[in-house]
C-alpha cells in the first residue's frame, strides 16, 4: 500500500453535506458521480494532497444505506492506494486478511476496488484502490 487515497464518509443527504464540507474546506468538490453496482451518489473533496468522498445511498438496499440504517453518518472506509490491486489481494489473504470482493470491480474516480472485511481490521473497511489506466 502506498498511501492513503481518501477517507469515504457516508451521508444522509448528499446535497446537504456538500454544502457543509465545501464551507469546511472552501471549495466545492472537483467530482461528483453515482455508481449503479454499488447503490451510492458521491462527490469528491481535495483538502491539499488529501481527498475525502461522500457517499449517499441510492436505494434502500445498498451498503451506504444498511451502514447508515445501523451507524447513522460517518467515516465508513479508509482507502488505500495500491500499484497492482491483484497482487495485494493475495498477499492479504496470504496474510489471513478476509476479502469481500476477490475480483476487483469498477469503483468511483476512475479505479477498481477490493474492501477488506472489518472483523478482521479493528472494525474499520478497508478499501484498496487502483487506479484504471
Amino acid at each position: 500500500m502506498r498511501k492513503i487515497e481518501h477517507i469515504g464518509i457516508a451521508v444522509a443527504n448528499l446535497e446537504t453535506s456538500n454544502l457543509l464540507f465545501e464551507k469546511l474546506f472552501g471549495n466545492p468538490p472537483y467530482k461528483q458521480e453515482e455508481v449503479a453496482s454499488e447503490g451510492v451518489k458521491t462527490s469528491f473533496f481535495m483538502n491539499g494532497p488529501n481527498k475525502i468522498e461522500l457517499l449517499e445511498a441510492t436505494h434502500p438496499e445498498s451498503p451506504i444505506a444498511k451502514f447508515l440504517e445501523k451507524k447513522g453518518e460517518g467515516i465508513h472506509h479508509i482507502a488505500f492506494d495500491v500499484a497492482d490491486i491483484v497482487s495485494e489481494i493475495e498477499r492479504l489473504k496470504k496474510e489471513g486478511f478476509i476479502i469481500l470482493n476477490e475480483i476487483p470491480k469498477k469503483g468511483a474516480d476512475n479505479k477498481l476496488v477490493a474492501f477488506l472485511h472489518p472483523k478482521g481490521t479493528n472494525g474499520v473497511l478497508i478499501e484498496l484502490c487502483q487506479e484504471i489506466p
